[in-house]
């Protein structure tokens, strides 16, 4: 055999690993070698040999050993995790993530106090700033003592004003329980808010009665928004259905959309749920507490108001089909205002209002109502609907007791599509065709604040649009979109002798970057009927055609979260034919209103 054929020969018997180390010369070791395609079996993983030196594994009888943890809470602290005091997207004992009892600068302070507390209280602190300023034109009537312009004698004056608001909101809560998968054994919040507002008009007497106050005024308040104390009655399930209670000032919203009662008022709450969370219910009785006229904070230094507000309602998610929940609430408003006068911060009469022979009455009125909210599909829905029932003993304008029969339905319906929601709005409040027939059948709500037809972006829900000429009463509140001819939204009496409303509107959200959405609003407002207005005015009743809402706002969030959030919106009402005949307005061309908002939270 040659030498060359022996070489072959062994090359053939020696093993694939050692084929790879000699051939090819420029393979680096531990490369892979190349191969035909073809059938191959997967990498198998063998475990390294038992090091009898190393601690055994647990037995299956054997008793569990543990090793005792100080502070479950602080594990990532103790590996040498910070976070500063001021970030709230990491622990945070500021924001309720730690429990306060083990804090060390608490411990080495306060070392009693730290022993006292239980390992599960934990404090939650926050902060909200709202800044805004606003610019507006509403129709405004000329002074009646004087004139800020000699030769001013026409009935409307000029309606430009302005106001700059900051308000300041702290909130403080000390919660007990772990309250990852269950309610909270105890909650105690209180909820200061500090408000400064400057506003300034064209006009006398449209900020105070007395005219030689002049056309600017500067105002605070303190207001305390919530204060109450929750606690965990039972759980009624192994998955923490439960039972709670809670008693002092606290926020409360009688429907999904804040259509008839939204408030901070003063009460006792019973709360819970059944089967799995399927079924929630309230029951509630509440004392309203007066409003500072300013800036609508909680007035706690004057005496609580004789108005009261009992709830009952329960929610059932998924019913009548999945994605839907549905609520059917009562709500009884028992109002015992009619013993004397009340004059707000400003000088003005509102209660009773200046409507009619303007005498003190007292009012019950029981409102039945179904709310639904969820999607059908890529079909979102919401609808409300009530009725009222009830006795006022002596409305002012018709002078005489009446019967409360009223009604109130919205809906909308909206549709997604990519990054683009687009919405339709309609909404009915009933009117009273007659006011002196005994029956009041235009629909009043107790303190409403809808979200609904592009909200505070809207000029006649965001404006106060005053009946001039017709009593010192508002077609609209502020913040409110029922024309129900109140003195204040806030201050005042639900008058259920009113024109009524028609809305039918549409709008489109559209979230053009995760920072930056856009909102546009258009809205159709017509009047029920207009006779109570005829009848306020001395004049034959005007045209039910308010005209068209058109606004459109711009929400920018900067770090794509709620702790910085800009909103600018602008809005104008096109005058109809009745609002034309009520202000005259036809060449003075549309109301606007320009307001821009900067909400900072922590």
């Amino acid at each position: 055999m040659s030498a060359r054929a022996f070489s072959v020969l062994l090359l053939c018997a020696l093993p694939a690993a050692a084929q790879e180390e000699k051939f090819p010369p420029d393979r680096a070791p531990g490369e892979i070698a190349p191969r035909r395609a073809g059938p191959s079996e997967p990498e198998r993983y063998f475990p390294p040999p038992v090091d009898p030196l190393q601690v055994p594994g647990p037995l299956p009888d054997a008793r569990r050993e543990t090793l005792p943890v100080p502070d479950r809470w602080r594990i990532m602290q103790a590996l040498g995790f910070k976070s500063p005091w001021f970030d709230p997207y990491n622990q945070n004992v500021l924001k309720g993530d730690l429990p306060i009892a083990s804090e060390p600068w608490l411990r080495e302070r306060f070392p009693a106090l730290a022993q006292k507390l239980a390992p599960d209280w934990f404090l939650n602190l926050g902060a909200v700033s709202d800044s805004l300023f606003e610019a507006r034109r509403l129709p405004t009537p000329v002074g009646p003592q004087t004139s800020e312009r000699p030769g001013s004698f026409d009935v409307f004056g000029r309606g430009r004003q302005s106001t700059l608001s900051e308000t300041l909101i702290v909130s403080m809560a000390l919660i007990k329980g772990d309250t990852t998968f269950k309610p909270p054994d105890y909650e105690f919040r209180v909820v200061p808010a500090f408000n400064v507002n400057r506003s300034q008009v064209d006009e006398l007497r449209a900020l105070r009665v007395d005219p030689r106050e002049g056309t600017t005024r500067t105002d605070n308040h303190v207001g305390l928004q919530e204060a109450f104390a929750d606690v965990h009655l039972r759980n009624v399930s192994p998955r923490y259905d439960f039972d709670s209670v809670r008693v002092g000032i606290q926020p409360f919203t009688s429907d999904f959309r804040g259509f008839l009662f939204e408030d901070v008022p003063f009460g006792i709450r019973l709360f819970g749920n059944r089967d799995n969370n399927r079924w929630q219910y309230n029951l509630a009785a509440f004392r309203r507490l007066e409003k500072d006229t300013n800036s609508g904070l909680n007035d706690v230094t004057t005496r609580m108001r004789r108005d009261y507000v009992m709830v009952a309602n329960a929610y059932r998610q998924d019913f009548p089909w999945l994605g839907f929940t549905s609520q059917a609430t009562a709500v009884v408003n028992v109002n015992r205002e009619g013993a004397g006068q009340f004059y707000d911060a400003n000088g003005f009469l509102v209660r009773p209002a200046v409507l009619g022979d303007s005498r003190p009455h007292d009012y019950r009125v029981a409102y039945l109502g179904y709310s639904g909210d969820g999607h059908w599909g890529r079909w979102n829905f919401t609808g409300t609907a009530y009725a009222a029932l009830g006795h006022d003993d002596r409305n002012p304008l018709a002078a005489r007791p009446q019967e409360i029969r009223a009604g109130f339905a919205a809906a909308e319906v909206s549709r997604d599509f990519s990054w683009v929601r687009l919405r339709l709005n309609a909404l009915y409040q009933s009117g009273d065709k007659n006011p002196f027939d005994g029956k009041a059948t235009g629909f009043d709500a107790i303190l409403e604040n809808p979200q609904f037809a592009g909200a505070e972006t809207s000029f006649w829900m965001r404006q106060a649009v005053p009946l001039i000429g017709g009593g010192g009463v508002s077609l609209s509140g502020r913040n409110g979109i029922l024309a129900s001819l109140r003195s204040s939204k806030d201050q005042g009496q639900s008058n259920f002798v009113n024109p009524g409303l028609l809305l039918l509107g549409v709008g489109a959200d559209a979230d053009v970057t995760p920072q930056l959405r856009a909102i546009g609003n258009v809205s159709y407002l017509r009047f029920q009927e207009t006779e109570v207005l005829g009848v306020l005015r001395n004049q034959a009743p005007p045209s039910r055609e308010i005209g068209w809402d058109v606004s459109a706002a711009v929400q920018w969030r900067p770090f794509m979260s709620q702790n910085v959030v800009f909103n600018f919106s602008a809005a104008a009402l096109m005058p109809g034919k009745g609002l034309k005949q009520l202000y005259d307005e036809g060449q003075r061309g549309p109301q606007y209103s320009v307001l821009g908002n900067l909400l900072l939270t922590f």
